[in-house]
């Protein structure tokens, strides 16, 4: 007969498979207070995980444990802890070297060296960025044959070859899937100052957020709008909607992304210029871009440059560099 409270409530959860704290303090004959330290004491050993948000949070029996290979390459270990992030097919997020190595646990890749590889890959895709900046002037121009933004820069890229979604790429993700507001905010703070640069190095006076297609409860760019506070004046813009809603990235040819963003997105602002910034979450082909910036021309709001700034941008397009 177990007896240990720490025993017996492994034991009712592996029984059950998962339990809720309120489950086990209604078992037990404990106090919510009591069961919540148990449980937390558990977590801390690696017995237990917990699963959901509240009000609707599980436990269950950790996974097995798996011995953690050491990075003994500091710099290494830097960049990884600095730049990985791993999300699971649960939603649990993992940060750094223990994001990577559940990674390559899932892959079933040998971590040291694949770190390597992925330091490899970083360096490889790094030198498109100059001054944190991405420039995707050369991949516009490739694109279309008339082009009226002036300059266009991406944070980062969204996914880069083997190792998927960079860590701006996975938050940006799920932030707006899941419309996790705690997410929203932590990308905002990560990406407010490099927008605030840009502002002030092109003298930005007026900005436009490129408007959201997808209706959710809770929409990334309001937020984005809301929270950046940004001193310049923010143009009028209007989504137009249609009966059947298209977003881009469910369009594969170029012609019919060029039709899109020029029927369904309308520039209403009168107010005239002297640089605008435009602002969109994530740049694939750049036709949204691109015509809303042609908008602006032909309206003559701007007497200056028209420049483009995404969260995240596509690799598609972009010229591959290699080692000389």
């Amino acid at each position: 007969m177990i007896t240990n409270t720490r025993d017996r409530i492994v034991e009712y959860i592996r029984e059950s498979n998962q339990l809720r704290a309120h489950d086990l303090a209604r078992l037990l004959n404990l106090s919510g207070t009591a069961i919540h330290k148990q449980l937390k004491k558990l977590i801390n050993e690696g017995e237990l995980e917990k699963i959901g948000r509240p009000p609707k949070v599980y436990y269950v029996l950790a996974s097995k444990k798996v011995a953690k290979p050491k990075l003994v390459n500091p710099a290494l270990l830097r960049v990884i802890n600095t730049r990985y992030l791993y999300i699971s097919p649960t939603g649990e997020a993992k940060n750094g070297w223990d994001g990577f190595l559940a990674w390559c646990d899932k892959t079933k890749q040998d971590p040291i060296k694949t770190a390597n590889e992925y330091l490899s890959t970083l360096n490889k895709f790094d030198k498109f960025k100059k001054n944190d900046l991405i420039d995707g002037m050369p991949k516009i121009k490739n694109t279309f044959k008339n082009v009226f933004l002036d300059k266009l820069y991406y944070l980062d890229f969204y996914s880069i070859e083997r190792f998927g979604k960079t860590k701006l790429g996975q938050i940006l993700l799920y932030a707006k899937q899941s419309q996790n507001t705690s997410l929203i905010n932590q990308l905002i703070i990560q990406i407010r100052p490099e927008i605030i640069k840009v502002i002030k190095e092109n003298s930005i006076d007026g900005i436009l957020f490129i408007p959201p297609t997808v209706k959710r409860e809770i929409q990334f760019m309001k937020e984005l709008e809301k929270q950046l506070a940004l001193p310049s004046r923010i143009l009028s813009v209007t989504k137009i909607k249609t009966e059947i809603i298209v977003p881009q990235k469910t369009l594969s040819k170029l012609e019919d992304r060029i039709e899109n963003a020029k029927k369904t997105i309308i520039v209403e602002d009168k107010m005239r210029y002297k640089n605008v910034l435009l602002i969109d979450d994530a740049v694939g082909s750049g036709a949204t871009m691109n015509e809303t910036a042609k908008q602006i021309k032909n309206t003559n709001l701007v007497n200056g440059e028209i420049i483009g700034l995404a969260i995240t941008g596509s690799f598609k397009g972009f010229d591959v560099i290699s080692e000389v």
